[in-house]
């Protein structure tokens, strides 16, 4: 059977499946095929052209398993998609196909009230999560800056880190997922319940070894941070005192750096643009004094903005990680960014990097914790001059020992893990024998042969 009478007979197939809407239309079809690649200006040419054949956005896991059966049946590619808020093209369909809408699976089935557990299904937006989490005492640990909008399993399929990464590390560090309930790409698709070590293969896939359909998280004590906003004059200084609050017994959720020249590309409720650069914090309410007193003896200036406010789009919040970026080209066109782990000490690296490339890199800093040690991350905005000259950047980075997560690549090992995780691929066979879940994105599946 050729590819288009094999699309045809799954959307007949499709067509009697209760609790599974099909989208066809030409806008459907172009909206549900994308997600922000045009960050990469690498990425946007590559996955532009790409359309799904068919849109399907099950109801239920049972609608989510006749859909599984089908598409191996049929042998149709299957993508799956959350909101679509990934940066590198994770929910793409490379090679068309169907491409599932996880937007309706959005059930809390469970908050654990002694341990704080929660159990969610993938299409829950994590804002919705993170409320009902608050009305029980607790709150996520980790989140990307489109929380507001982003689903939980798009976040653990697609994301690594975020606001919560300088207390809590990384999605992938034991003790985040404990567990999944995960529905195979087979004609006799079923779900199955896994544990919190075969989960761990599924972590930051992109999804193409076994769809979600519900994750099982640890969650966090809720704190109600406060905003604060430093301003240091010098660059040197504000290093400095973002290594002291980090090494400090204060309570923080969120650490972030904007060297000067991002001041004036940024939204307004952040604070005036100054000469200074500016570090972005949010602390618990009993650090606050301390704050005072360690800024005040680093010489820089501190701004109180007053108890966060989760019910609005302008906190902190939105000026943090990607959003950074997001901002930078709302207001100016031009520019792409990368994602590294800075080498420590991490002030000899950047100077290495300003004197080779001068104005073209605007640093913004972010405080994490590896390994249970804080680090410091960057993610500078880069002066668009071409491939070649941005390939040149990233050899630099590496030469003064940064470890880049390049965010202008397809594959879940070139983005982020770096080499083939054997884990992954056999999770592949298990879950995808046949291939067909997001296929092109696990590269270690591609050269199994």
């Amino acid at each position: 059977m050729g590819r288009a009478e094999a699309l045809i007979a799954l959307r007949q197939a499709l067509s009697a499946v209760p609790d599974l809407e099909l989208l066809a239309e030409p806008a459907d079809l172009q909206r549900y095929s994308r997600d922000a690649f045009e960050y990469s200006p690498v990425l946007t040419p590559r996955l532009e052209p790409c359309r799904a054949d068919l849109v399907a956005r099950p109801r239920t896991v049972e609608a989510v398993e006749r859909l599984a059966s089908a598409c191996a049946e049929h042998q149709v590619p299957l993508t799956l998609r959350g909101s679509g808020t990934g940066n590198y093209g994770q929910c793409v369909p490379l090679q068309g196909g169907v491409v599932m809408l996880t937007t309706s699976l959005r059930q809390i089935r469970s908050i654990d009230a002694a341990t704080g557990v929660v159990t969610v299904e993938p299409g829950c937006v994590m804002r919705d999560l993170d409320q009902e989490l608050r009305r029980h005492g607790r709150q996520l640990r980790l989140m990307p800056s489109t929380w507001r909008s982003a689903t939980i399993g798009g976040f653990v399929a697609g994301g690594s880190g975020g606001i919560g990464s300088l207390r809590w590390g990384f999605l992938r560090d034991p003790g985040h997922l404990l567990g999944m309930e995960v529905v195979p790409l087979r004609p006799d698709a079923q779900r199955h319940q896994i544990g919190e070590v075969d989960a761990e293969a599924l972590n930051h896939a992109y999804g193409t070894n076994g769809i979600i359909t519900a994750l099982r998280l640890a969650t966090a004590p809720v704190v109600n941070w406060q905003e604060v906003s430093v301003d240091c004059e010098r660059w040197e200084q504000a290093m400095e005192l973002m290594h002291r609050v980090a090494a400090s017994a204060l309570d923080l959720h969120l650490g972030t750096l904007l060297e000067q020249p991002l001041l004036s590309r940024m939204p307004s409720w952040g604070g005036p643009a100054v000469s200074a650069h500016r570090l972005l914090l949010l602390v618990a309410p009993d650090g606050l004094t301390s704050l005072q007193r360690m800024v005040q003896s680093a010489g820089a200036t501190l701004r109180d903005l007053g108890p966060e406010d989760l019910s609005g789009g302008n906190g902190l919040r939105e000026l943090s990680w990607n959003h950074t970026t997001l901002h930078v080209l709302a207001s100016e066109q031009g520019w792409t960014y990368l994602q590294m782990l800075l080498p420590q000490p991490e002030a000899p690296a950047i100077a290495a990097l300003r004197q080779r490339w001068g104005d073209d890199l605007i640093w913004h800093l972010e405080l994490v914790r590896q390994q249970g040690c804080p680090r410091l991350a960057a993610l500078p905005l880069v002066r668009w001059r071409g491939a070649e000259q941005l390939a040149r950047l990233m050899d630099d980075c590496r030469a003064v020992g940064a470890v880049l997560f390049n965010p202008h690549v397809i594959t879940v090992e070139d983005g982020g893990l770096g080499v083939i995780d054997a884990d992954q691929v056999a999770a592949k066979h298990r879950f995808d024998p046949a291939g067909l879940l997001n296929p092109g994105k696990l590269r270690g599946w591609e050269e199994r042969l």
